[in-house]
């Protein structure tokens, strides 16, 4: 069985899945890769752009080939698009992979940090409806779990190297 060397960053859009990967990709000297930075570099469309002129069917193809290129990929850091856990497709290639770190925020904090965000992200219903409608996608999707809400970047980030490092040393011995 292939070594899971790869660190993957799911969860909701503001959870810190961006902050937190560049923090652990200089910290661990990985590559960090971003599937939507992925999407948006071989369609040559911003994310928004993608949903508003070719839909969101479109864009899930589109972010099936970027998962499919970075959980072939080794030794990196991967941050996925906050809907990467709806295809079963994309969660078993990243499985297969990395180990899941599912980052979570309260709803006030995640509105709170959205706000802040220069670029609307596409929302097909209220933030509350579409995190709800994702909460089991994700729980099923992840290895670890961890609420970023009174976490700081590098905080997050020392708690999924202390995971990393402890889940490399365990899977030596067997």
């Amino acid at each position: 069985m292939m070594p899971k060397e790869n660190i993957v960053l799911v969860g909701f859009m503001a959870t810190g899945k961006t902050s937190v990967g560049r923090f652990l990709a200089t910290e661990l000297n990985k590559k960090l890769l971003s599937t939507d930075s992925l999407i948006e570099k071989k369609s040559k469309k911003a994310i928004p752009q993608i949903f508003k002129h070719e839909g969101e069917i479109k864009f899930r193809e589109l972010e099936i080939q970027a998962v499919k290129k970075v959980s072939a990929m080794k030794n990196v850091i991967i941050d996925c698009g906050g809907g990467v856990v709806l295809n079963k497709i994309n969660i078993d290639r990243l499985k297969g992979s990395g180990i899941i770190f599912l980052l979570t925020a309260k709803l006030e904090e995640i509105l709170k940090r959205e706000s802040r965000q220069k670029e609307a992200r596409p929302l097909f219903s209220s933030v509350k409806e579409l995190l709800d409608f994702r909460k089991p996608f994700y729980k099923i999707s992840c290895d670890h779990k961890i609420d970023t809400t009174n976490l700081s970047i590098e905080e997050t980030g020392k708690k999924i190297i202390k995971i990393y490092n402890a889940s490399k040393h365990f899977r030596k011995k067997f």
